[in-house]
């Protein structure tokens, strides 16, 4: 028998809160969720893999709306192969721009903290300070 979870305790392993777990069922996101003779909902491994899927496409900066469009494509794969593709394909292309751009921004933020080490160096040393460039 699959084990079963309380909504808080998938909450603590997603830090989420349970409202955004209700959200997400109510979106279609989370489904088949059971519930025990109290009402309270009862969650399955199957729904922790699809919690994975979630926040993996959510911090890749993709929308709750195209997640939700991939989990229709996918409930029918035949018809929507090449809907899944192009999305991930899409989506992929925009996370390698955005670790690109990241990239380019960390090796900026990088000559930053050398730069006003230097700073610091020539301050408590009465050197002069440098420039910018030249760090």
């Amino acid at each position: 028998m699959d084990k079963i979870y309380t909504i808080g305790e998938i909450g603590e392993m997603f830090g989420l809160n349970s409202s955004t777990l209700r959200y997400y069922e109510a979106l279609g996101l989370l489904t088949d969720v059971m519930r025990e003779e109290n009402n309270r909902r009862v969650y399955t491994s199957k729904h922790i893999d699809r919690l994975n899927a979630i926040m993996c496409f959510k911090r890749t900066g993709l929308p709750v709306a195209g997640i939700a469009d991939f989990f229709i494509y996918e409930k029918n794969l035949p018809e929507h192969i090449d809907d899944i593709l192009q999305m991930l394909t899409e989506h992929e292309e925009n996370i390698t721009e955005q670790i690109h751009k990241l990239n380019e921004d960390l090796q900026h933020i990088k000559r930053k903290v050398r730069y006003y080490s230097a700073v610091k160096e020539s301050l408590s040393t009465g050197a002069e300070v440098p420039d910018f460039n030249s760090v």
